[in-house]
């Protein structure tokens, strides 16, 4: 790291040990974002009259282009942080996983997830067995009694929403629904 980590103790005393292991965290850092610009690091233990031993609170402060990326840990949300090095590890640990997705982000690496195409059904046609959906997108989806999953052609009314999926050049009406999951109020229904 090119920037010097700034390290502090509060309500403990300062030990060379815990600083040399806080900058071999921050140094590993670099792989995952080389673009670091400033570190700080605080090291806590509360005040609290306890019967067994102190618990450290480790925050991680990294400065990035454009932002800072904050890695809390905390007493409460474990007692394995009696061992001040476990709280380092799972301080820097949390900070590792902020800057991965900070570069993925910023690398446009970013997982998304397609919403799934619906629509509201059309017009039925029961004694031919098949139907239309207006997609979401306002394109009529010609459907088959056969592609419905989760119900009948009888479940079915105008009006009703849908989810489904689109099967280019299978029809001579147009696009195809292959797949038609009736929704329920709240949710997809099985």
């Amino acid at each position: 790291m090119k920037i010097p980590v700034q390290i502090s103790f509060r309500n403990t005393d300062r030990s060379e040990a815990v600083e040399a292991k806080v900058r071999e965290r921050a140094e590993g850092l670099d792989k995952y974002f080389g673009h670091i610009t400033s570190c700080r690091v605080m090291i806590e233990a509360p005040e609290r009259r306890r019967h067994q031993g102190k618990l450290f609170h480790v925050r991680v402060e990294l400065g990035v282009p454009g932002k800072e990326l904050v890695a809390n840990r905390h007493p409460a949300e474990h007692h394995a942080h009696e061992d001040v090095y476990v709280a380092v590890r799972d301080a820097f640990d949390a900070a590792r996983r902020q800057l991965e997705d900070y570069a993925r982000k910023l690398s446009g690496r970013v997982k998304t997830h397609d919403v799934p195409l619906h629509g509201k059904v059309l017009r039925l046609f029961p004694n031919e067995g098949y139907g239309f959906i207006e997609a979401s997108d306002g394109q009529e989806i010609y459907f088959h009694g056969n592609s419905i999953v989760g119900a009948s052609f009888d479940d079915l009314d105008v009006g009703s929403d849908v989810r489904l999926e689109v099967a280019e050049g299978e029809s001579d009406k147009g696009s195809q629904a292959s797949t038609v999951r009736l929704i329920g109020k709240h949710h997809i229904v099985p």
